[in-house]
């Protein structure tokens, strides 16, 4: 990529890594797709094959399975346990299973997936919840990213890391071990979710579970939204179900349990919605791009349903004439809103950009730059998919605003810059750069 001189690159890389894996649950089905009903004549023959071995050869069965997966997993029987419980209506014409038949069963109904095997991109940044411990003058941080696997299906994977006062990154490498969480409540599409109080965050990986997010839960936006005194974070996400896209909404206040649930209103049956951090004149509000190509104000009374908006911000330099859109949640700063932008141009390439807003009317633009801060580089364009800087969302540290932002699509890294410097040049609609 190439940054602007007074953007500070740090030596970070976050790549995807083949060897991270979760277990899933396999369906045979008569189409190839997860989501189609299970083809209970096949899963049926597969019992059947189960059932006809002896208890001694069942368990030598069992064991091998034990000894070959143990390594990357934790708790296997709990989870084969789990499997075949979920499977029990389908199961009810057999006689009863042997213990460790239920198991054996169980595993023959689940497979690996390489959830990051194909790219790791789409970075956003926020205050880590608990602040403990941490060096006087330093912030831990959590980092959000898009995680994608075979078949490009998304899932939401995080990482915690540190800022020092002198600006030093720091970002911890993840775990061995990944899982995903318990479903404690449903209620439609929306979902509660919750991980077990001795896993590591960087073991927590949120997964499609609707079929509006079979294909991916994709480029979440988080943000720290201070009300009331208490501090929620949220993300804005598109849920990709392979035909159709939709916005919806994460909510957790502490990274551990989660609550996931569609958005409602004309403003949200498309992607790329960010949440300011805090209510303005008494609603909430984002920044979204409804039509395909321009940057718009929408208010709403609650935090699910979004109508139309009022357009603040069209493309009008050429690294952005095919569209714009917004890299994450608006960051407060005294002198307005802060925003960066992405900008589309010729062969399709993606470039970073920035806007200010006026604090107290945010559909006032009062500085934007003119040419891009960060922008694909010959010698880093190739990827996953070619031509590509993105970003999911930044945030204020003392004088410094860190930028975590993605690669051609496929790695990550992270820049910081000052806010004066930065104000300045916005305020000028110029950079000196790039």
């Amino acid at each position: 990529m190439s940054a602007s001189p007074f953007f500070n690159r740090h030596p970070l890389h976050l790549r995807p890594d083949p060897s991270r894996v979760i277990i899933r649950a396999f369906r045979p089905a008569i189409e190839p797709r997860d989501y189609n009903p299970i083809d209970q004549s096949r899963a049926n023959h597969i019992v059947d094959h189960v059932l006809a071995l002896g208890e001694v050869e069942a368990r030598a069965v069992l064991e091998t399975v034990l000894h070959n997966f143990e390594n990357p997993h934790r708790n296997l029987l709990e989870i084969f346990e789990q499997r075949a419980a979920e499977m029990a209506n389908i199961f009810a014409g057999h006689p009863e299973f042997s213990p460790t038949q239920r198991n054996l069963i169980g595993a023959y109904f689940l497979h690996e997936y390489s959830f990051e095997a194909a790219a790791l991109f789409n970075p956003s940044i926020v205050r880590h919840p608990d602040q403990s411990g941490v060096e006087p003058g330093s912030i831990r941080f959590i980092l959000s990213l898009r995680a994608v696997g075979e078949g490009h299906i998304s899932s939401l994977t995080f990482r915690r890391g540190t800022i020092s006062l002198e600006g030093e990154i720091d970002i911890e490498p993840p775990v061995r071990l990944a899982c995903l969480p318990q479903i404690v409540g449903r209620a439609g599409d929306t979902i509660d979710l919750d991980f077990a109080e001795d896993t590591n965050i960087s073991e927590r990986i949120i997964f499609p579970i609707t079929e509006a997010q079979a294909n991916g839960i994709e480029d979440a936006r988080f943000v720290a939204f201070e009300h009331a005194g208490l501090t929620t974070y949220y993300a804005t996400y598109t849920a990709y179900s392979g035909r159709a896209i939709r916005s919806e909404l994460l909510e957790t206040r502490d990274f551990k349990s989660f609550r996931l649930i569609p958005l409602r209103g004309p403003a949200a049956i498309n992607k790329g919605m960010a949440l300011f951090p805090r209510k303005i004149a008494g609603r909430y509000a984002m920044i979204a791009r409804y039509d395909n190509e321009s940057l718009h104000l929408i208010y709403s009374d609650d935090l699910t349903h979004w109508p139309l908006g009022t357009p603040i911000l069209r493309p009008e330099y050429p690294w952005e004439f095919v569209q714009i859109g917004n890299c994450g949640s608006p960051i407060e700063l005294d002198e307005g809103w802060l925003v960066f932008t992405h900008g589309v141009g010729p062969i399709r390439r993606y470039s970073i950009g920035a806007v200010l807003l006026d604090k107290d009317n945010p559909a006032r633009v009062i500085g934007r730059s003119r040419v891009p801060l960060v922008q694909p580089e010959k010698s880093e364009r190739e990827g996953y998919v070619p031509n590509v800087v993105y970003s999911c969302g930044a945030m204020k540290v003392g004088s410094r605003i860190v930028l975590p932002y993605a690669i051609s699509d496929t790695f990550s890294t992270i820049a910081t810059v000052r806010i004066s410097t930065l104000v300045a040049i916005l305020k000028d609609g110029q950079t000196s750069g790039a």
